[in-house]
């Protein structure tokens, strides 16, 4: 049986949901293979450091992302669930405040170009007092997604990524 504390708990989509798209000027391959170069993300995800804690980065592997705001430190560790090159990436984060599961979806466009899709679907830390939360909390967080994405493409257009 699941509880809260169980990673299949954690696997099950949240009532928190992002998502942010973007189209990038590259092939799907490049912009898989960026975003998969999880030690890399800390250059275009805002005050945040991400390690590869246990594994190669593969399937099984656990990531883990620091983000520290002045006092504030926020850490999110997810597992990789699922890797299909070069379209699908699957995580779940497994903490006590970001739990619930992750996709970045790469979609091939015509002209050499990449529609990118990521997704998250957290559950709500605090019960009601976080649903009631989460509509103020929303905005920010979509826009904080849509603005690391951004630049995430921007460095792989410009190749500094992978």
């Amino acid at each position: 049986m699941s509880g809260p504390g169980d990673p299949q708990d954690a696997a099950q989509p949240g009532a928190g949901e992002v998502t942010a798209t973007v189209i990038v000027n590259a092939s799907a391959e490049r912009v898989y293979a960026a975003f998969t170069a999880w030690e890399r993300q800390s250059e275009w995800i805002p005050f945040t450091t991400v390690r590869v804690v246990e594994g190669d980065g593969g399937e099984g592997s656990l990531i883990e992302a620091v983000t520290a705001v002045g006092p504030a430190v926020l850490r999110d560790q997810m597992r990789v669930t699922r890797l299909d090159p070069p379209y699908e990436v699957q995580v779940v984060h497994l903490g006590r405040v970001l739990r619930g599961p992750g996709v970045l979806r790469c979609t091939q466009m015509e002209h050499d170009r990449t529609q990118v899709v990521w997704h998250e679907w957290f559950h709500l830390p605090g019960g009601v007092a976080g649903r009631v939360a989460w509509p103020v909390m929303w905005p920010g967080s979509k826009v904080s997604l849509t603005q690391a994405l951004k630049k995430f493409g921007r460095l792989v257009e410009t190749g500094v990524l992978p």
